[in-house]
């Protein structure tokens, strides 16, 4: 199979007929074998049925129900899970990505030899106060943070050669950082293409202002995992190091002052020093705790699942 069109989606019963008939369109006329896999992410109005109808009318139409929303990043998990394709492609339900786009994608993963293409909204039509400007500080935080100089980390666009996909593990809400994920898991070979984006035809978005704000916050998370999170006792034990040699310097200090200095001083309980001291060498012992646990969880750790499927469709 040549292409995996992988389609997470909430409430988009509007797009999803004129969505499927596009990229069928696209596919047939550049020959692609190919699959759209669409998940449904807990959707309220008729997304689901409008899925089996697709599916009954083109084999090549399959379809994942969740049983509640679980979020973009269980959704794609789910796809790539499933996704057969020699290149995945992923965009969104809402008619912003252009299946226009799916055969220099295409190209560009199996000629050019990419591991992985980003999309680049480079004009984009959306509210240039709530989405437009927040979107350029994340992009330019993301670049620094993370190393990877891609423009716009967060465009649903995107193709991957089919071992990124496998093996790469997308959680939380992860989805806005696969780019920094492909790059840990060794896939560094990671290009960008300036993709038409669209006008939302139909509905309203499912996202606001504080995606931002969790968007910021995995920025936090990855680039401690990217940094630290084979190795939690290289960040833990050295914060620990250093907090407790402070105060065991003040201790000290304190000891040779009363001893042989001052004699008959204040007593070293008196002094604000000692409580320095003492809660400094507290909290550099915690800090090592940490990241002895952190070492003995990272080597327990266990694959959980992180969602749960209502249905399926041709996925035999």
């Amino acid at each position: 199979m040549d292409i995996s069109v992988v389609i997470p989606l909430l409430n988009e019963q509007e797009s999803l007929t004129e969505l499927h008939d596009w990229i069928a369109k696209i596919m047939q006329s550049n020959r692609f074998s190919y699959e759209i896999i669409f998940i449904d992410d807990g959707s309220t109005d008729g997304s689901w049925n409008i899925i089996t109808k697709l599916s009954a009318k083109n084999p090549q139409v399959k379809g994942i129900r969740f049983l509640k929303n679980f979020g973009k990043s269980q959704a794609l998990h789910a796809g790539f899970k499933t996704a057969k394709g020699q290149v995945v492609i992923t965009m969104d339900a809402d008619l912003q990505d252009n299946p226009d786009e799916i055969p220099e994608l295409y190209n560009m993963i199996t000629q050019d030899g990419f591991d992985l293409v980003s999309g680049w909204k480079k004009k984009r039509y959306d509210a240039v106060l709530t989405k437009n400007l927040p979107s350029k500080l994340f992009n330019w935080a993301a670049r620094k943070t993370s190393g990877v100089n891609l423009n716009d980390f967060n465009c649903g666009l995107k193709a991957y050669n089919i071992n990124v996909v496998k093996h790469i593990d997308v959680n939380g809400e992860m989805h806005r950082y696969i780019p920094v994920l492909s790059k840990n898991a060794g896939f560094s070979n990671i290009g960008e293409k300036v993709v038409q984006h669209q006008a939302r035809k139909y509905g309203q978005t499912k996202f606001g202002m504080d995606r931002f704000i969790h968007g910021f916050l995995d920025l936090i998370t990855i680039w401690f995992l990217s940094r630290f999170g084979r190795r939690p006792m290289h960040l833990f034990g050295a914060l620990g190091f250093i907090m407790f040699a402070i105060g065991f310097a003040f201790a000290a200090y304190l000891g040779i002052d009363k001893l042989f200095l001052n004699p008959a001083g204040r007593l070293i309980t008196q002094r604000p020093q000692f409580f320095i001291a003492l809660v400094t060498m507290i909290i550099g012992t915690q800090f090592f705790v940490a990241g002895f646990l952190g070492e003995i969880i990272l080597r327990n750790r266990q694959d959980k699942k992180r969602y749960l499927i209502q249905e399926k469709l041709n996925l035999a």
